[in-house]
């Protein structure tokens, strides 16, 4: 039997201990370690729908000058990190179809199955727009069980992007990736995203991804990056303190501007979208004046960090909710809705009008379904071309007429109705020069609404459903869409001047 020399071993042990220690000296920890290795963003992965007609942006991180090579639907790309680590290859645009097969080759290869490409829309807010499928406990969703059951769309895809807040830009996104719209994977998907994408599918019949980044009690600001904030003055100072000093303490989405556009939407970005849809504006109804600027600033924000134009931006009207006002009366949520009206002077925007699916003592309402229809109804306008009536009337122009004000309306389709058996129309209220409010009468004459009062010979200024829940308000069109509220003056409203 042999036996090992110790003391042989001993300086063995002592030169292989000196070499390493001498290695370490000459290389660096970060040099000695193994390459790390190619990475996808999260939004990346099977099962994903990526955006048709325009160039297709992909990206990842990887170890400084790796080459990384890229294959997708007959198109090959090779790209390298940059000093940070971060990559980002760009397919041509390609047309709708599939299912393809990514394959990404680097130091490790990476393959993701099932993608489409089809059109991408993105679908954010509040709560109005989180509110899953399934609904919420004592809050359903109308027919919900039904859809669940019933869902069979391979070619619609979800991804619903993890709650995340930051004081700084980050890089990437929580989530658990992309799944189809069949049965239960639909349950605790925004249901206004899932009835809107439901319909644009089955119109246009191509692929259709939606990813839905929202977040219940939100404010407008949070959404909204600190570059474009920063050119406002009411959070010019806001956004600079934050710069130099940023909080460390514990804080909620509300707590300071830009947290979610940092945490939830900046690592989206480049992602291709077709367009977004927004349900959003009850957290800010105290500063409905502000939000005249703050809401038309987000959707600019937005377009100019996508970089794909003034793609279509597709909002809903804040639906009727608390009680029923005896008499007429000023209104943080009908200076709101005023204030969603004025956007529209934005190009390639659209709304839903909701004002009379809502509830009074339910701040969510139950049908999701007819808000996804609606938006669906803008989206075949702006996104697809198509001539259809997509909005309820529109106030244009008004005209005092001895002791009546003359109304004029756009979108008016094949005409105006009131929604009453006996065609009494509601919801409008007059007042003169002491520019005190009165219930009013009002009647059609084709496209065109009288609106008076018996007791007040020189009316200055009309209302409609100007409350927090008009829940007599029945102008519509005939195609069954109703007007959105809406004044003649421009009087001070209760949320003038705060900040």
């Amino acid at each position: 039997m042999k036996f090992v020399n110790s003391r042989k071993l001993k300086l063995a042990f002592s030169k292989s201990l000196s070499v390493l220690i001498f290695g370490a000296v000459l290389f660096p920890a970060t040099l000695l370690e193994t390459r790390a290795e190619v990475k996808l963003a999260t939004i990346f992965s099977d099962h994903m729908v990526l955006q048709r007609g325009m160039e297709i942006p992909v990206w990842g991180w990887a170890d400084q000058g790796e080459k990384i090579t890229l294959s997708l639907n007959g198109q090959m790309v090779s790209v390298k990190p940059d000093k940070r680590g971060k990559w980002i290859a760009r397919f041509a645009p390609m047309d709708a179809g599939g299912p393809y097969e990514m394959n990404i080759q680097g130091k490790n290869n990476i393959t993701l199955t099932d993608i489409l490409i089809g059109d991408v829309w993105l679908c954010g807010g509040q709560s109005n727009m989180e509110m899953p499928v399934k609904g919420w406990p004592g809050q359903p969703i109308l027919n919900s069980e039904r859809e669940i059951q019933e869902a069979n769309y391979p070619n619609i895809r979800l991804i619903t992007v993890g709650k995340k807040i930051s004081i700084r830009p980050l890089k990437n996104i929580e989530s658990s990736g992309w799944e189809s719209a069949i049965g239960t994977n639909i349950a605790d998907f925004s249901a206004v995203g899932y009835f809107f994408g439901k319909d644009v599918y089955l119109d246009q019949d191509i692929p259709i991804g939606l990813i839905s980044v929202n977040w219940g009690g939100t404010v407008c600001e949070t959404w909204t990056s600190a570059e474009s904030l920063a050119e406002d003055p009411d959070f010019e100072s806001v956004i600079d303190e934050m710069e130099k000093n940023p909080p460390s303490a514990d804080f909620d989405p509300n707590s300071k501007p830009t947290l979610l556009f940092n945490g939830m939407l900046n690592p989206l970005i480049p992602f291709g979208i077709k367009g977004a849809i927004w349900y959003q504006g009850e957290s800010n109804d105290s500063r409905a004046y502000q939000y005249r600027r703050l809401f038309p600033l987000m959707i600019r924000d937005w377009r100019k960090h996508w970089n794909q134009g003034d793609f279509p931006f597709l909002f809903v009207q804040l639906a009727a909710h608390h009680p029923v006002d005896k008499n007429p009366v000023e209104s943080p949520w009908a200076e709101l809705r005023e204030a969603q009206l004025m956007t529209l002077a934005l190009p390639n925007t659209g709304m839903a009008v909701a004002i009379d699916i809502g509830e009074a003592d339910n701040i969510h309402p139950a049908n999701k379904e007819e808000v996804g229809r609606r938006l669906a109804l803008a989206a075949k306008k702006m996104a697809y071309n198509q001539d259809v009536v997509y909005s309820g009337p529109i106030y244009q122009s008004m005209e005092i007429t001895g002791n009546e004000i003359k109304l004029t309306f756009s979108h008016t389709g094949t005409g105006l109705e009131a929604k009453d058996k006996y065609g009494y129309l509601r919801g409008f209220t007059i007042a003169g020069e002491d520019k005190i409010f009165h219930w009013a009468k009002a009647r059609l004459e084709g496209d065109t609404v009288f609106v008076y009062h018996p007791s007040i010979q020189n009316p200055l200024a009309v209302r409609y459903a100007w409350s927090d829940n008009p829940d007599d308000a029945n102008l519509y069109n005939k195609e069954g869409l109703p007007a959105s509220p809406f004044r003649t003056d421009n009087w001070p409203g209760i949320t003038e001047g705060v900040k």
